[in-house]
């Protein structure tokens, strides 16, 4: 846990399990860190990354204010769930949509709650591939690229990753509109 944490604190990105799938990530407050992900990717930069908070404190910090419905959509998730926020804040300018949203999930994987919970920020969630190919269901299907590309991989068993799929995504905006974009 250490190494990792000293990579992400000096702008280093990582390969690492989620609740979802394997995600490259970074301090989601590194503006230069955030970068290497959308160059390591090959994303154009209007395609905005998710992050992922480990408490509904920590999501307090970078929405507000917190729409009431997230709370009433987090309880009720059944799976990992994604919420696209109006207004983030706290959060590297270049992780922020052209249209002043934030993708942002609470995160329940224990590695990611440590790590997030250690490092004292949210941390880039993005899947483990360039721009354009499959996501890898497995890390034995990541790509070469990617794995040469970060600063470190997280050394955790395969089966770490349950779920093998992303997330679902829902945008809540501070009007109360929700959209179903992913199920």
């Amino acid at each position: 846990m250490n190494n990792v944490l000293k990579i992400l604190k000096n702008g280093g990105i990582i390969l690492y399990p989620t609740d979802t799938v394997w995600g490259i990530g970074c301090d989601a407050t590194n503006f230069d860190a955030v970068q290497k992900i959308f160059e390591l990717k090959k994303r154009a930069e209007s395609k905005s990354m998710i992050c992922l908070v480990n408490t509904i404190e920590m999501l307090k910090t970078h929405v507000e204010p917190l729409p009431e419905a997230a709370l009433d959509i987090i309880n009720k998730a059944k799976k990992p769930t994604t919420i696209i926020y109006d207004n983030p804040i706290g959060v590297a300018h270049n992780l922020i949509a052209d249209d002043d949203t934030l993708a942002i999930r609470l995160v329940k994987h224990d590695f990611c709650e440590t790590l997030i919970e250690k490092l004292g920020h949210p941390l880039v969630s993005t899947s483990a591939n360039i721009s354009g190919q499959p996501t890898p269901t497995s890390f034995k299907e990541i790509s070469e690229d990617i794995i040469k590309g970060v600063d470190y991989v997280v050394d955790l068993p395969n089966d770490e990753v349950k779920n093998n799929k992303p997330s679902s995504i829902i945008k809540l905006s501070n009007d109360g509109n929700i959209l179903v974009i992913r199920e």
